[in-house]
């Protein structure tokens, strides 16, 4: 019987519809979208179909929305992209970024590109005074701050410095991966030049994902050949993934306002059994996604803990799936001030729409029971 399953920041599972939406694609509409015979027309009229589910999720025209194959790629078209038609100057992201923006950021210093790192506060919060400092002291061409941190959850205020880096000229970009589906996005209101999307993070197929555009924006391809996706990512399109990257966002768009009031429930109760066990709250007192939780039990290493309670039956994470297995502690938390040997006790669960609060329950109780054990066991090691 497999765990109960709290790792809905990492992936979530495909929904049943959303299946059936792309399993024709997968079979007898198999045509190449490019093609110009019915099997392509047909293809092309799923994507173009799929295009508009997708932008009207975020507010955006469908023309603005480009299709790549996941938030990774879409970060990495946009950081390249963008620097390769500036002239080098000073790319600011914030300091908890994920690795697929600060990878691509760090890569700009060959080009004679400055990388500013955004300080962030105790509770993961963008410090906006610091945003202006880092405006002021260089020329800035382009600013990347993720809507939500795919750990603490933390949302930021991006259109508070989307105002503040217009007025300088900079080129604005959101990774609103995490925050798509948890809370409402709409690329207008939040004054960006660019936003990250991905479908596994909806109920969507792995795979696939989006970079949506300010019209105005022009970019470097990244992956070229074709002239697919307006010549801004060649390639023939993944059909079947982005019909499933179109439904699940349908979806998600209908249950927008009842999803976040069940998981805000469900994480409150949550955190109310936490703090009776002494747990540290990352991000507590920031607005946070309502679906995450990061903590740390002092003294019980947050890989062991995972472990613990996957074998009692719950599925959680110690942090970033894209960092897993590494040595180090989280950088996000780092970045927060947390120490080092409380950040490696860190433990994250992000709850989905099939959790119930009866799985709340028996996730406290299973936690306080390997929490004892484990103390006893680093008593007796000690």
């Amino acid at each position: 019987m497999l765990p109960t399953y709290f790792d809905h920041n990492a992936t979530t599972p495909l929904d049943e519809p959303v299946l059936q939406a792309m399993l024709p694609f997968f079979r007898e509409r198999y045509g190449n979208a490019s093609s110009r015979h019915e099997y392509g027309r047909v293809a092309r009229k799923a994507v173009d179909d799929a295009r508009e589910q997708v932008a009207d999720m975020v507010g955006a025209h469908p023309s603005q929305v480009v299709f790549v194959s996941g938030g990774t790629e879409a970060n990495n078209l946009l950081i390249k992209g963008a620097a390769a038609r500036c002239q080098p100057s000073q790319i600011a992201v914030s300091a908890v970024e994920h690795p697929s923006v600060t990878k691509p950021a760090q890569g700009l210093r060959e080009q004679g590109w400055k990388v500013r790192r955004l300080a962030v506060n105790a509770a993961g919060r963008l410090e906006i005074d610091d945003v202006e400092i880092a405006l002021r002291e260089s020329v800035t061409g382009l600013v990347s701050v993720m809507l939500a941190n795919n750990e603490t959850g933390v949302v930021q205020d991006v259109a508070a410095v989307a105002e503040l880096a217009r007025g300088v000229g900079a080129m604005v970009h959101t990774d609103a991966v995490q925050a798509l589906g948890k809370m409402p996005v709409s690329f207008a209101a939040l004054n960006v030049h660019a936003m990250t999307i991905s479908a596994h993070k909806v109920y969507g197929p792995k795979g696939i994902g989006a970079l949506v555009l300010d019209k105005r924006l022009d970019i470097k391809p990244q992956i070229t050949g074709g002239e697919h996706e307006k010549g801004l990512r060649a390639g023939t399109e993944n059909v079947p993934a982005i019909v499933g990257f179109g439904a699940a966002c349908a979806l998600a768009a209908n249950r927008l306002t009842e999803l976040p009031l069940k998981l805000q429930q469900m994480r409150e109760r949550m955190e109310q059994g936490l703090r009776t066990m002494g747990v540290v709250l990352f991000g507590d007192g920031a607005e946070r996604l309502a679906n995450t939780s990061y903590f740390a039990i002092p003294g019980i290493d947050g890989e062991t803990l995972v472990m613990a309670l996957d074998r009692a039956g719950f599925a959680v994470a110690s942090g970033s799936a894209c960092s897993s297995g590494g040595t180090d502690p989280s950088p996000v938390l780092l970045a927060m001030g947390v120490e080092r040997e409380l950040a490696r006790c860190a433990v994250r669960v992000s709850l989905g729409r099939d959790n119930e609060m009866s799985q709340i329950e028996r996730f406290l109780q299973a936690l306080q029971g390997e929490i004892l054990g484990l103390k006893r066991l680093v008593a007796v090691e000690v």
